[in-house]
C-alpha cells in the first residue's frame, strides 16, 4: 500500500478528480452524467479538505452537512436540459392545441345539428302553410262554383214557363237549352244531344226506337216530365237535363262517361 502524507495525499486526490472531469468534458458526456459526476467529485473533494483539516489541527464539519451542501449545489444541475425543456413545452403545446380543436369540433358539430333541426322545422312549417293555403284555396275555388251552379240554376227557365208550338227550329231548341241547362253545363249538354240526334227533338232510332233530343228508351220515359213529351222540346230537354244529373251528377259527368263509352 502506497503511503501519503499530508499535501501529498491531498493532491493525488485532487488531480484525480481534475483528471476524471476532464475525461467528461472531453467525452461530451449528458449533463445526467456530470451532475452524477459533480456529486461524486464534491464528496471527494470533502473528504480531503475534512482529512486536510485533521492535520492541520482545524476542527472536522459533518459529512453529511457537507454532502447535503454539496446536493443542494447540483440541484440547478438536476434540471432538464434547454433542448428538452423546449421538446416538452411544444408537446404540451401541441396537446392543448388537439384539446382545444376537439372541443372546437364538438361545438361546431353541435351547432351544425341545431341547425339542421331548425331548418328542418322550418321546412315542414313551411309545407304545412303551403299545404293549407292550397286547401284553402281549393275550398274557396269549389264554393265559388258551387255558388255559380246555384245561381245559373236558380237563373234557368223551367219546361211550363215556356209556350208550346207547333214546331220548332234546331235554333229555337237551342235557345230554349240554353234558357234551361246551367251555364257551366251546357256545352257537354249539347254535345250529347249532337252525337244523339243533331238536335231534333222527333229523332227515332229505327233499331231500338229510342226518341227524341236525348234519345230516351224508350222515349215514353219523358212522360214523368210532362205529356206533351213527344213534341215538345221544353219537356225533353227538362227530363234529359234530370236523368243526367242523377245518373251521372251532371252534364258534363254524363259526356265524360260517353266519350268512355259512346252511350249514356
Amino acid at each position: 500500500m502506497t503511503e501519503y502524507v499530508g499535501d501529498q495525499r491531498q493532491g493525488h486526490d485532487f488531480a484525480r478528480v481534475v483528471t476524471c472531469a476532464g475525461v467528461l468534458e472531453g467525452n461530451r458526456v449528458s449533463r445526467i452524467s456530470v451532475r452524477g459526476f459533480a456529486v461524486a467529485s464534491a464528496t471527494a473533494v470533502t473528504t480531503v479538505g475534512a482529512v486536510m483539516g485533521v492535520a492541520s489541527g482545524n476542527a472536522a464539519q459533518s459529512s453529511d452537512d457537507n454532502f447535503e451542501a454539496t446536493a443542494a449545489d447540483t440541484t440547478l444541475l438536476a434540471d432538464i436540459p434547454v433542448g428538452e425543456q423546449a421538446q416538452v413545452q411544444v408537446s404540451s403545446l401541441s396537446e392543448q392545441a388537439d384539446v382545444q380543436a376537439a372541443a372546437a369540433d364538438s361545438v361546431a358539430k353541435k351547432s351544425a345539428e341545431e341547425t339542421a333541426r331548425l331548418r328542418a322545422a322550418q321546412d315542414a312549417e313551411a309545407k304545412k302553410e303551403a299545404a293549407d293555403k292550397a286547401a284553402a284555396e281549393e275550398k274557396a275555388e269549389k264554393e265559388r262554383k258551387e255558388a255559380e251552379e246555384r245561381a245559373s240554376r236558380s237563373a234557368v227557365r223551367d219546361a211550363s214557363s215556356f209556350s208550346a208550338q207547333g214546331s220548332y227550329s234546331v235554333a229555337e231548341v237551342k235557345a230554349i237549352a240554353r234558357q234551361m241547362v246551367p251555364a257551366s253545363q251546357f256545352q257537354c249538354f249539347s254535345n250529347i244531344v249532337d252525337h244523339e240526334s243533331t238536335w231534333n227533338y222527333k229523332a227515332v232510332n229505327p233499331g231500338s226506337g229510342a226518341y227524341g233530343l236525348v234519345q230516351a228508351l224508350p222515349g215514353n220515359k219523358m212522360a214523368s216530365a210532362g205529356a206533351d213529351w213527344q213534341t215538345n222540346p221544353a219537356t225533353q230537354i227538362k227530363w234529359g237535363l234530370n236523368y243526367m244529373n242523377d245518373r251521372y251528377g251532371s252534364p258534363c259527368g254524363a259526356w265524360s262517361f260517353w266519350l268512355s263509352h259512346r252511350w249514356y
